[in-house]
């Protein structure tokens, strides 16, 4: 799907409904594979999937007092007793419907959609996600506009819980082997203080590393190293919709390169987002068919910047508001991604 030009275009695959190539000017600005099979084999971390049917972390792997009972979930965070986007094998390994070209929003542009069984990674519910993505133009910069929504659309029970975002790494000093000189902006300086298994305490706090919202900061070879889900919206546990795709955009992050003179400003209707420095990413290399090597990627080659609810919303029951949904209901969430060379 091209915004105006080869040199302005997307290309999106089946599973995960992920992104294989956000292009700006030429560069591709996402860490992918060149083949899809890549994505089967070497994909661990993630990259450009869209996640689901639930973001981040579930505490101890269980939803407890949904639908009068509890659920076990499959434990897949490393040393952590959690459960992680979705499980061992979450929508982002799923292979969806789709691409099917539409126009949305007056806007050209690609839906996928993927049911969901109920049971599946013991989630209870059969639901369908739909994503949509759709590009344009404008003042010189490449927009990506994402939108996803997720219905109950089964008779097994009265109740579920659903989380989606996308879990692209950005990098844009293409073909560097880490993201060093890049320069972040957040729209907030607040987090979710976090225990020692990675789940939220309960507190919201300034994250100590990072300056207040607004400044600027260059990322170096090592610092600041982050991993966490910083928060837009307070009050979110008590306000936020099930649907946030009708309240207004907020910018929740911009970061550039002064190598490249390219830009990203991410925007977005949800009340936080995973911020993570890439510390752990640790790719192998590989070799497509024709013999050509595709080089290992190691720690910090990438930033994931993830719009979302609170991490644990769906196994934490005061939060849980965010991400229950019912038959009749929908749940949904709206970003958009601008990008540019200077």
């Amino acid at each position: 799907m091209s915004a105006t030009s080869p040199d302005s275009a997307f290309t999106f695959l089946s599973q995960g409904a992920l992104i294989q190539e956000f292009k700006v000017a030429g560069h591709n600005i996402v860490q992918s594979f060149p083949e899809a099979k890549f994505y089967k084999t070497h994909n661990h971390v993630y990259l450009g999937e869209t996640i689901g049917r639930t973001t981040n972390r579930v505490k101890g792997a269980e939803l407890k007092n949904l639908n009068g009972r509890s659920y076990k979930l499959a434990v897949n965070d490393g040393d952590n007793p959690n459960s992680l986007h979705g499980g061992l094998r979450g929508w982002g390994k799923k292979d969806f419907e789709g691409p099917k070209p539409v126009n949305r929003n007056d806007k050209e542009g690609v839906q996928f959609r993927y049911v969901s069984q109920d049971g599946e990674e013991n989630y209870p519910g059969t639901v369908e996600c739909l994503v949509w993505y759709t590009a344009k133009m404008e003042h010189g910069r490449t927009i990506l506009e994402v939108e996803y929504q997720v219905e109950l659309v089964g008779d097994e029970c009265e109740e579920t819980v659903v989380g989606v975002t996308n879990h692209s790494y950005f990098q844009l000093n293409p073909g560097a082997p880490t993201t060093e000189g890049t320069i972040v902006t957040l729209g907030t300086d607040e987090h979710l203080v976090l225990d020692k298994h990675q789940i939220p305490t309960g507190e919201i706090a300034r994250l100590p590393t990072i300056p207040a919202a607004g400044e600027p900061f260059t990322l170096d070879a090592s610092k600041p190293a982050i991993d966490d889900c910083l928060v837009m919206d307070k009050a979110a546990p008590d306000s936020c919709p099930l649907d946030t795709r009708s309240l207004p955009l907020r910018t929740i992050a911009t970061i550039s390169h002064p190598n490249t003179g390219l830009h990203l400003e991410i925007q977005s209707t949800e009340p936080a987002f995973q911020f993570y420095t890439g510390d752990g990413l640790d790719i192998p290399e590989a070799e497509t068919e024709k013999g050509v090597r595709i080089p290992s990627r190691g720690k910090r080659s990438g930033i994931a910047i993830e719009p979302s609810r609170y991490v644990d919303c769906a196994g934490r029951e005061e939060w849980r508001g965010m991400c229950k949904i019912s038959k009749g209901q929908l749940w949904g969430a709206r970003s958009v991604y601008r990008a540019w060379k200077e």
